[in-house]
C-alpha cells in the first residue's frame, strides 16, 4: 500500500486541536470554504461510526464529501479511519487516512504539530496520487490557529 503524510505546526495545545477536529459544530466553521460541514451520520465518533464531510467551494472540484468510518481513536490524539463513501473511493481502495495532534516537547500547553497520513492505493494507474487531499487537509489544519481565537 501507498502512503503519505503532512504535518503543520500549531499555536495551541494538542487537546484544544483534537477537540476542535472532533467537534462537528466547531470543525463545520474554522473554513467552510475548505470543509462546509461535518456530521456523524451513524455513532457517536467511536470505533465504527460513519462521519461525513461535505467540502466547501475551495476544493468541491476534486472531491464534494466524503463518507469516513472511524476505525480507531486514541482520544486528545488520533483518529484513523477508512474512506466508505464520496468521490475518493471512487478513486481509490483503500483510502485511510489518521490525524493526529502530538504535544510539542517543552511547549505542551502552546503548541503541537498536526499530522494527515494517508494510505491508499489507486484505483487504476493513471489515477495520480493524493496530493490535492493532502494540500487541503493541511490547509485546513493550519486554519485551527485563527479560528481558535475566536472559539
Amino acid at each position: 500500500m501507498r502512503s503519505m503524510k503532512g504535518e503543520v505546526l500549531l499555536n495551541l495545545p494538542a487537546e484544544k486541536a483534537w477537540q476542535m477536529y472532533r467537534d462537528n459544530d466547531v470543525v463545520s466553521k474554522i473554513n467552510p470554504e475548505l470543509l462546509s460541514r461535518a456530521e456523524y451520520v451513524q455513532g457517536d465518533g467511536g470505533p465504527g461510526t460513519l462521519r461525513l464531510f461535505k467540502l466547501g467551494p475551495a476544493v468541491r472540484s476534486y472531491v464534494e464529501e466524503s463518507v469516513e468510518k472511524i476505525e480507531k481513536v486514541e482520544t486528545g490524539r488520533s483518529v484513523s479511519y477508512d474512506v466508505v463513501g464520496g468521490e475518493l473511493r471512487n478513486m481509490y481502495n483503500p483510502y485511510k487516512v489518521t490525524f493526529s495532534f502530538t504535544p510539542v516537547e517543552g511547549k505542551e500547553k502552546e503548541m503541537c504539530i498536526a499530522e494527515w497520513k494517508a494510505e491508499y492505493e489507486p484505483l487504476t494507474p493513471a489515477i495520480p496520487p493524493p496530493d490535492k487531499a493532502r494540500d487541503a487537509a493541511l490547509q485546513f489544519l493550519q486554519c485551527f490557529d485563527k479560528f481558535q481565537l475566536s472559539y
